[in-house]
């Protein structure tokens, strides 16, 4: 995920928001894959767990601090390939301007609450159409298919791994005007964390 500050601060209400967040910073999500061995239609979840962990009692700790937000895993039947996940994400951010956030929170939904597999092209296409309102499912279709597509979510993988040495997800890019080098921090972090980067590099009067 990049982080950009991009304007002057504002307030907002809200004691747990930094001041000014959606009006100083922009997200833009980046592809990634865990693994990119999986099947390339996806693969069950229990079956993948426990060939490659022996179990699924790590998504333990996951599910029960994913509840506060709203995230509560309710019908994770799949293990995704995610490379046309990705391919979604970009097409419909260059095509249809559809925010990489949006786009992202409609494809956890997917995986995670309602049990689909995002790893198909029919389902990403029914994902762009019904759940993020674009119109041309048939030219997102062939988007998917094209060899083109993958060699850009890959080349832009690779770049990731060469400019900030990303070997893992989470992962934050932080950057802001005027800095030359953008903060970068690996794994889970608090929000306190982000705080302090904001605060140093923001903008206003947060200062």
């Amino acid at each position: 995920m990049t982080l950009v500050l991009r304007g002057p601060a504002s307030d907002v209400e809200g004691d747990n928001e930094f001041p000014g967040g959606p009006d100083i910073f922009s997200v833009k999500w980046k592809p990634y894959m865990i693994d990119p061995g999986t099947a390339q239609g996806g693969e069950d979840f229990d079956a993948y767990c426990h060939r490659r962990w022996g179990g699924s009692g790590w998504t333990e700790n996951l599910r029960a601090n994913g509840w506060s937000d709203g995230a509560t895993f309710s019908d994770w039947r799949h293990w995704p390939n995610t490379l046309n996940a990705h391919k979604l994400v970009s097409y419909v951010d260059s095509a249809h301007d559809i925010d990489t956030d949006t786009s992202n929170a409609a494809l956890f939904e997917a995986l995670y609450e309602r049990g689909r597999n995002i790893s198909t092209v029919d389902e990403i296409v029914r994902v762009g159409v019904e759940d993020l309102g674009i119109s041309d499912g048939d030219a997102l279709r062939s988007y998917l298919n094209s060899d083109e597509s993958g060699e850009e979510v890959y080349n832009e993988i690779e770049d990731g791994r060469r400019k900030y040495r990303i070997k893992g997800v989470p992962f934050f890019i932080i950057g802001g005007p005027g800095r030359d080098k953008p903060y970068s921090l690996s794994g889970a972090q608090s929000i306190q964390a982000f705080h302090e980067i904001f605060e140093e590099i923001a903008p206003g009067p947060q200062r």
